[in-house]
């Protein structure tokens, strides 16, 4: 909440813009260490700085980034010009960075709107101080155990940190997040029921089983993966609401979307094929929609859009592909979804799995956990012709491998990443998938060069 001004923000926010301009003219992006130090100078720096007539916030395990990246774009497309992080740190140093940038010299704001992506861990160090108008919450599932315990745990200290007037934009099929602030006004966004019927879809983890009210056993309608998907409590009235935003007809040919709307029925184009880019299409229309858009500069917008390289890249030489998606480390969910994409790709496959945690590595030392809350069994397909485990925990992502039941001779561990390229075997493929963390692209990118010479030299 904005706060009087004191001097020492004041002098804060000088040392800050003078660190920002001198990074800059070092050729640095300057997104994290500006807003860092005006918070070590002025801890309540974010509370006293100017923001924006509107501040909208995205936050969630899974697609935080891609959500707020699309409301960015369309809104810079409609005529808009957006504040945002998108380059910078998502934590409240990140943001801090951001506010600075855009104020003036005593600190207030000349900006009419800002999209911040919020780290949901960093909630108690953001929402006190920054107001937002509008926040979505993709969804929540089980994250990284060092740095997010456990979703109850995330659920918890967004619940007590949410403004009462704070606008909420929900996953309706997800029912850890969307029970959230029940005083709050609120829209639901999801994909409606359609023919799904199936209960259970393999995956390890289930983060919501119970009814928080009452404690007796949910009963789901149907599950798309983990826990997203319709339940009720047979005993009170805990369940999934009704969706205002709701995906009807997906033509995955065509790259299209039918979504009824409070405004009727509208068809949006698709960026992607995965289950998570309807889940953010329908996000983002629903964003966009709240704040006043209309169809037709939504549409615009999407149509110019393709998927960010660091996300997914396609390079075909000849008659094989290779591909490099983000699968985050440490994140069960976003790996067991982008596996489940895989499996489900048409020819014979390669899977190299480069994301181990680049910052661990540093000390040859990473939790593994998280390996096991991760569906590796997806893996396990006739298809998937060899899974190449990379990095210094390659023994431990093999083994995993064994367990989730993939044959020996198809689960191969590769400890140098400069050999990766070496041991694949791409005679036998149509497709490489390159699968990497945040933090390991510049490797990925650089195994990426490697494959795509031998192929075009034609000793696959």
């Amino acid at each position: 909440m904005k706060e009087k001004r004191t001097l020492r923000f004041i002098f804060a926010l000088w040392v800050a813009k003078a660190m920002k301009l001198a990074l800059k003219l070092l050729g640095r992006n300057g997104t994290y260490l500006p807003g860092n130090t005006a918070i070590r100078l002025c801890p309540n720096f974010l509370g006293q700085v100017g923001k924006p007539k509107t501040v909208i916030g995205v936050t969630g395990t899974n697609g935080k980034t891609t959500v707020s990246n699309l409301v960015g774009d369309v809104l810079e497309k409609s005529g808009y010009t957006p504040i945002g992080n998108r380059f910078g740190s998502n934590t409240n140093a990140g943001i801090a960075t951001v506010l600075l940038d855009s104020c003036g010299l005593l600190g207030s704001s000349k900006k009419e709107l800002a999209v911040l992506e919020i780290d949901e861990r960093m909630a108690p160090k953001i929402l006190p101080y920054v107001h937002l108008d509008y926040l979505v919450i993709t969804n929540l599932f089980r994250d990284s155990y060092k740095r997010n315990a456990h979703v109850d745990f995330i659920s918890s200290i967004l619940q007590s940190n949410i403004a009462p007037d704070t606008k909420l934009i929900l996953n309706g099929e997800d029912l850890v997040s969307n029970h959230l602030c029940p005083q709050n006004s609120r829209v639901y966004f999801g994909i409606a029921a359609g023919d799904a019927k199936s209960t259970s879809q393999g995956n390890i983890i289930h983060d919501i089983l119970v009814c928080p009210q009452c404690g007796a056993k949910l009963q789901f309608e149907y599950i798309r993966y983990n826990h997203i998907g319709r339940a009720h409590c047979p005993n009170c009235d805990f369940g999934s609401p009704d969706l205002d935003y709701a995906v009807q007809d997906i033509d995955y040919q065509r790259h299209l979307l039918q979504i009824d709307t409070p405004s009727g029925r509208q068809t949006y184009r698709l960026v992607g094929d995965n289950i998570t880019d309807i889940y953010n299409t329908v996000t983002a229309v629903a964003l966009l929609s709240e704040l006043g858009l209309s169809q037709q500069k939504i549409t615009a917008a999407f149509d110019a859009m393709q998927i960010v390289k660091t996300r997914f890249e396609e390079d075909i030489v000849g008659d094989k592909r290779v591909v490099m998606m983000l699968a985050k480390g440490q994140n069960p969910i976003a790996c067991s979804r982008v596996f489940d994409f895989v499996r489900h790709q048409p020819g014979k496959k390669a899977v190299v799995l480069l994301n181990y945690d680049y910052f661990d590595k540093q000390e040859t030392s990473e939790n593994i956990a998280w390996l096991f809350d991760t569906d590796f069994e997806f893996l396990d397909h006739p298809d998937i012709n060899q899974v190449l485990c990379v990095g210094v925990r390659a023994l431990d992502y093999q083994l995993r491998c064994l367990m989730a039941g993939i044959p020996a001779d198809r689960a191969q561990a590769c400890p140098q990443d400069e050999r990766a390229a070496d041991m694949l075997r791409l005679d036998e493929v149509d497709t490489v998938f390159i699968l990497n963390d945040l933090y390991t692209y510049d490797v990925s990118v650089a195994l990426q060069k490697k494959i795509l010479e031998k192929l075009q030299k034609g000793v696959a």
